[in-house]
């Protein structure tokens, strides 16, 4: 069926020894989850299994996303038991709600590609992120992410239809956790040493946070705070992206699960756009739904910020928060505001700040940078903006 399948099959014995008890219970209802409105980071919110991560835990975590948001796919915009409108397969799958999770998910069930009709094209500067969980600890299969230059999306596993491309492959264990390895390709050849990477992560049953960052030849990955592969020629100099999917391979008794999906273009120059356009816009940090919580994977972003700050000892800063149209004007000032404050306690605690070079103000709803009626549009609208002063 596809060329990763032979190594999947060596390095995961298709034996699944007993039964799984434990699934994920659904809650299978046409209902739109009310969290997400209130100008809120619909599809960001923390996870509610375990202890929560705080910023501590991210310390070394560098991730900083693009500076526009071109995708944001939730999945709220689809009736729970459809198959997303946007989103082409050869197989099946749903979209869910999920006890204890919040928003929308797209229920991966059967082997085959699933692949988003709306993105067909990753630039050379570009970061991807989305979030990940599967039904139960023991599978006898994996799943893989493509980042593709195809001649055919309609065939997009096939090995020769690949021009270039870097296939990630996420591989569950018997014991929960997660291994990873990635092949690349180049005029549909893959490089057979490619793939001697692993990287290993946390339970594969709670959500997991995938990052993925492409400046021009080079690629990072992150698996929630670790930085997974630093690959300095992961693509062709040529290479053009135009596809994006999913693989799901060797099962048809278990399930994956993908949702928040954000594609965001441009590489970010905080120091440039601070000094010299004297502001700085960001949708890097983000929040808890219905709140001013940092969310711990915004660290990369608020360190990019204090590096800047603590170069030039006498730049001063005005920090803005800003919401989408969801909820009342009023609820949607006040949140942005504190969540302004909240970016100046953190500068202050975590990096060592003087709170007095920095001021803070929201604007709630009242500035938009983009449309208020799609996904993506909401998700620029959602931002921090550092203003010089």
């Amino acid at each position: 069926m596809y060329f990763a399948q032979g190594q999947l099959l060596k390095k995961i014995k298709d034996k699944v020894n007993g039964a799984v008890d434990k699934k994920v219970d659904e809650t299978v209802s046409g209902k739109k989850d009310e969290s997400s409105t209130s100008g809120e980071n619909s599809g960001s919110d923390s996870k509610k299994t375990g202890e929560p991560a705080s910023l501590k835990t991210y310390s070394k975590y560098d991730f900083v996303p693009g500076e526009r948001i071109i995708v944001f796919e939730d999945f709220m915009q689809d009736a729970v038991g459809d198959l997303p409108a946007k989103w082409n397969t050869n197989s099946a799958g749903e979209i869910v709600t999920i006890e204890g999770k919040q928003g929308h998910w797209f229920k991966l069930t059967k082997p085959g590609w699933f692949m988003p009709n709306f993105i067909d094209s990753l630039p050379q500067d570009f970061t991807l992120e989305y979030d990940m969980f599967a039904d139960a600890p023991v599978h006898s299969w994996g799943i893989t992410t493509g980042l593709a230059e195809l001649k055919n999306k309609d065939k997009p596993t096939e090995g020769t239809n690949h021009v270039n491309s870097f296939i990630l492959n996420i591989l569950p264990g018997t014991d929960g956790h997660g291994n990873t390895d990635y092949k690349r390709t180049k005029n549909g050849v893959y490089d057979a040493g490619s793939n001697t990477a692993t990287s290993h992560f946390k339970n594969i049953t709670k959500p997991f946070h995938i990052a993925i960052w492409r400046q021009k030849e080079r690629l990072r990955i992150y698996f929630d705070e670790e930085k997974a592969w630093d690959v300095p020629k992961a693509f062709a100099p040529e290479a053009k992206l135009n596809s994006l999917y999913f693989l799901m391979q060797l099962s048809d008794k278990w399930s994956f699960f993908i949702g928040n999906i954000r594609l965001a273009v441009g590489a970010p120059d905080t120091r440039k756009k601070i000094l010299e356009q004297n502001k700085w816009v960001t949708h890097g940090i983000l929040f808890d739904v219905n709140s001013a919580t940092i969310k711990p994977e915004s660290y990369g972003t608020l360190k990019e910020m204090a590096n800047v700050l603590k170069e030039y000892s006498d730049l001063k800063v005005k920090i803005v928060g800003h919401t989408d149209a969801d909820g009342s004007d009023a609820a949607n000032l006040e949140l942005s505001k504190k969540r302004a404050a909240a970016v100046k306690e953190s500068l202050a605690k975590e990096f060592g700040i003087d709170e007095t070079r920095m001021e803070t103000d929201g604007k709630g709803e009242s500035e938009p940078i983009d449309k208020n009626d799609t996904p993506a549009g909401k998700a620029n609208n959602r931002r921090v903006e550092f203003i010089k002063i």
